[in-house]
């Protein structure tokens, strides 16, 4: 590190921070003080940011201690202006000069084509950097993501939570500075009971190992984290089984202790009875403890926690875990047998009292509509129309009960068992719970037919009837989660396999909507919300957003089938991978630009083989009429890949035509019959994408 230079720490201790938002306030606050450090020009090396539940800290390597000189030019008045006829400077001069701290004659000229002016030019000498981070750090504090900010004793400064300390040190010497009402030093403090008293950091670089030892403080969250996974994974085994990590249950525990301690427990095996899907759930919501499995999978009576202090009897900890744990998973079995008291048929009647919305009705009418429609496409899914109907009906019934009550995560697990107590035939039964696939981005589809059409028919009601209502995404805002329903509608058709016209199940999905709510106007806007929808996604898959729209532009909304969209793009990028594609790509933007300017006078008949009068151009028909049959069977057929193969042949006959003949020939018959090739051969690439808008690399 130069002599200019200086290692730099910033640390905010406050109260303990919310676990849900600590990694983002974190990378907020390196992303805001990087970005003022940029704005006042000063330099600085590698950065790390650290996060606890007590602090929030920034180390920045090679620091410039100060901004560097800034030469400036200032104009002052016109030379006619800043002086008499006589040469004798005006008070127009005088003012300027004085207002830069210099005399008239010390001024400069700057003579340009637009006229001349007096300038004042100097070098502004760069600020210490220690005298502008207070005010980078209170700004970048103020724009920290925090919804809501919080006031504490009798003064005015606001943030997430009280903050009462703060480190700010520039190499080894402290920087004064009064940030959120707190005079800033070199005092840290270390963990609330392993080291309360405060912590003296010498410098930046000593900020991570003073506070771990004697601190008993991980600061670094992704240390923390990595520590905190190989220790829930080594106890998992030490028990005869594997843990069950879910990442947000990692990040939350992470986010709430300073110095982790792995410990493990047990409860009652007469609580296995219940579904392992409850007592995960309370295991991991309520006490954000991990479970532990078997090595087929089966739910161990053991869990593991995450201590935050090092005790001298640990036993002491798990038995008291032990105890916090008995009551939860008692409730979730209170709620197991009390819900199998009654069949899921028996709670229809009660979503009669619940409003989907007020424009659509009750969940009870929303049920009724997706049975209705899922009923209508069993054919088309390969699955029995009574048992649609009658999953279509039952989906919500476990919204009802005590567990989901509960436990709204559970809303279809619980429906699958519930039903599957009441005797309900098993794909029925899996349906209930297979309906909300893909429950997240990244989530695998419903694995059984009968799961897919309820998946797609429970979200084209719901976009039929908001869309209906002239609720659909706005900007940002999507409270209903339509962009989520909509490619989960789509990644269902798609990856499922389904043959389905979106046109033909959003009209049909419009018809069933309560009287009073025009649905079907809306079915062409919902198709082309769709296909935005793909676009994005798509495009997230590595395809580019020109090989989309070169497959959109020949769509016919609201005529569209999702797979079909997804053959036709996998084909156009085989196709652009293509040596000749690049070359039938610009033949193509060729034609579609000739075909446009000749509108008029391009003939509704075939072409005339006998008017052919060049080599190129009868050679160009007979390449394309020998090639029209295949290719032609390859579109109906959806194999668009070979279609595309096929024409790719076309290559050389096409560029011989345009090397050889005049398309706009004086004759006009003969211009008319040549035009009439180029719309033949525009139409066959067309019924499959518009190659003219083709990437070169796809």
């Amino acid at each position: 590190m130069s002599a200019g230079q200086a290692a730099l720490l910033f640390e905010l201790g406050t109260e303990e921070l919310p676990p849900g938002a600590l990694t983002t306030l974190r990378d907020a606050l390196q992303a805001e003080v990087t970005a003022g450090l940029a704005r006042a020009e000063v330099g600085h090396g590698a950065v790390r940011a650290f996060a606890a539940p007590r602090r929030l800290a920034l180390q920045l390597d090679a620091v410039a201690l100060r901004q560097p000189d800034r030469p400036f030019e200032r104009r002052g008045p016109a030379l006619n202006v800043a002086f008499d006829e006589a040469g004798q400077p005006t008070r127009a001069a005088e003012g300027f000069a004085r207002s830069c701290g210099v005399a008239v004659p010390a001024l400069e000229r700057l003579e340009t084509e637009q006229g001349a002016w007096l300038v004042h030019r100097g070098v502004e000498p760069g600020q210490p950097t220690a005298a502008l981070l207070p005010g980078i750090i209170e700004q970048a504090l103020a724009r920290l993501p925090i919804p809501k900010r919080m006031r504490w004793g009798d003064r005015d400064a606001e943030f997430v939570r009280p903050v009462h300390w703060l480190v700010l040190l520039l190499g080894d010497e402290v920087v004064p500075a009064e940030v959120l009402g707190v005079n800033s030093g070199r005092r840290s403090r270390g963990h609330r009971f392993h080291h309360p008293q405060p912590l003296e950091i010498p410098r930046p670089e000593a900020y991570e190992a003073t506070l771990r030892d004697p601190g008993h403080v991980v600061a670094d969250f992704d240390t923390r984290r990595a520590l905190i996974a190989e220790g829930v994974r080594a106890e998992g085994e030490r028990i005869g089984g594997h843990a069950v990590m879910e990442e947000t249950l990692l990040d939350e525990v992470t986010a709430l202790v300073e110095w982790p301690v792995v410990l493990s427990g047990s409860f009652d095996e007469d609580f296995l009875r219940v579904p392992p899907e409850a007592l995960i759930s309370s295991m991991q919501g309520h006490q954000r403890y991990f479970p532990v499995r078997d090595a087929e999978g089966r739910l161990l009576p053991r869990f593991i926690a995450v201590a935050n202090i090092d005790s001298r009897d640990p036993q002491q900890i798990v038995r008291g875990n032990e105890r916090v744990i008995r009551p939860r998973l008692a409730d979730a079995a209170f709620f197991w047998d009390q819900d199998r008291r009654r069949p899921l048929a028996d709670r229809l009647e009660g979503l009669r009292e619940v409003v989907f919305q007020k424009r659509l009705g009750s969940l009870y009418d929303k049920s009724a509509r997706v049975a209705e429609l899922a009923a209508a496409f069993a054919s088309d899914f390969g699955a029995d129309p009574e048992q649609a109907r009658r999953a279509g009906l039952l989906a919500r019934a476990d919204l009802l009960t005590e567990m989901v009550g509960e436990f709204p995560e559970l809303q279809g697990v619980m429906g699958r068992y519930y039903a599957e107590h009441d005797g309900e035939p098993d794909p029925v039964a899996r349906a209930l719970d297979e309906i909300y696939q893909p429950r997240f981005s990244g989530d695998a589809i419903a694995p059984s037919r009968l799961g897919q059409l309820l998946a797609v028919a429970e979200r084209a009601d719901t976009l039929a009837g908001i869309f209906a209502i002239g609720k659909a995404p706005s900007g940002a805002k999507d409270p209903f989660a339509l962009r989520r329903a909509a490619l989960g509608l789509l990644r269902t058709l798609i990856e499922g396999g389904h043959e389905i016209d979106l046109g033909a199940l959003f009209a049909t999905a419009a018809e069933r909507q309560p009287a009073g709510v025009d649905a079907g106007a809306q079915v062409t806007p919902l198709v082309t919300f769709c296909l935005e929808r793909l676009r994005a996604f798509y495009h997230e898959q590595g395809y580019p957003v020109e090989l989309f729209e070169a497959v959109r532009s020949v769509l016919a909304p609201p005529q569209v089938v999702p797979l079909d969209v997804e053959r036709r793009l996998r084909a156009c990028r085989e196709f652009a991978s293509l040596p000749e594609s690049g070359s039938l790509a610009a033949a193509n933007k060729r034609i579609r630009n000739i075909l446009r300017r000749a509108e008029g006078e391009i003939p509704d008949g075939a072409v005339d083989p006998a008017a052919l009068r060049e080599p190129p151009e009868r050679a160009l028909h007979e390449a394309i009429e020998e090639r029209a049959g295949s290719v032609e069977a390859a579109i109906a057929g959806g194999d668009y890949s070979a279609a595309l193969r096929r024409l790719a042949e076309l290559r050389d006959p096409v560029d011989a035509f345009f090397d050889g003949v005049m398309v706009m020939a004086e004759d006009p018959a003969v211009r008319r019959n040549r035009l009439a090739l180029l719309q033949r051969l525009e139409r066959l690439f067309l019924a499959i994408a518009d190659v003219s808008r083709l990437p070169e690399h796809a």
